[in-house]
């Protein structure tokens, strides 16, 4: 649910308020640009690009925001949308795949998923090996700590859909990442609830 402030700052940005549309952007840019990065495969400046694009498209999409659900979560929406476009075109899953190649033994992994006894390195080369899907469904829920509906909604996709694809990464991960990885995933807890 939206602050009062961040209320006020939506309807005014609804309204052509530039200023007001550049406070959502600074205090949404870090979270979107992280979730675009993890997405990515680490590859910094094509976050930074699709993050550019986001804010783009939430501006131009602002008129339409009904508030059904929470800014933040109709924010990650249009990440994840902005992600699977520039995907799902030629060009970019080349150059994703190509980009992946050569930047998985220089990624910034200062920032990223860490486990107890796994490197973050390793956690991001076994992030790479997910589909598409399954990872955007771990990052949404174990990263963005999203309850599985929230990650429905953002992903556009069925509840059950979102919770098969987390079983199914989580079964990857552990059989990539061993005994470590079990452990954490044990202690985790399956549905996290709604935030108020």
């Amino acid at each position: 649910m939206a602050t009062t402030d961040e209320a006020r700052r939506i309807d005014l940005a609804r309204q052509g308020d530039r200023n007001a549309f550049a406070e959502l952007v600074r205090a949404h840019q870090g979270p979107v640009r992280a979730l675009l990065r993890r997405l990515s495969g680490g590859q910094c400046a094509l976050a930074d690009d699709l993050a550019q694009e986001t804010f783009l498209r939430t501006w131009q999409s602002l008129p339409r925001f009904r508030g059904e659900a929470g800014f933040g979560t109709w924010l990650y929406r249009i990440a994840y949308n902005t992600y699977l476009m520039h995907v799902r075109s030629a060009k970019g899953a080349a150059e994703a795949h190509a980009a992946n190649l050569d930047e998985s033994e220089n990624q910034d992994t200062s920032s990223m998923p860490s486990m107890d006894g796994v490197a973050h390195g390793e956690v991001q080369r076994a992030l790479l090996i997910l589909s598409p899907a399954e990872r955007a469904a771990i990052l949404q829920c174990y990263y963005l700590g999203l309850s599985h509906a929230e990650a429905a909604t953002v992903l556009n996709c069925p509840l059950g859909t979102v919770k098969s694809h987390l079983h199914r990464a989580l079964g990857k991960l552990r059989d990539h990442l061993g005994e470590s990885m079990n452990k954490r995933v044990s202690d985790a807890p399956y549905e996290q609830p709604l935030r108020a």
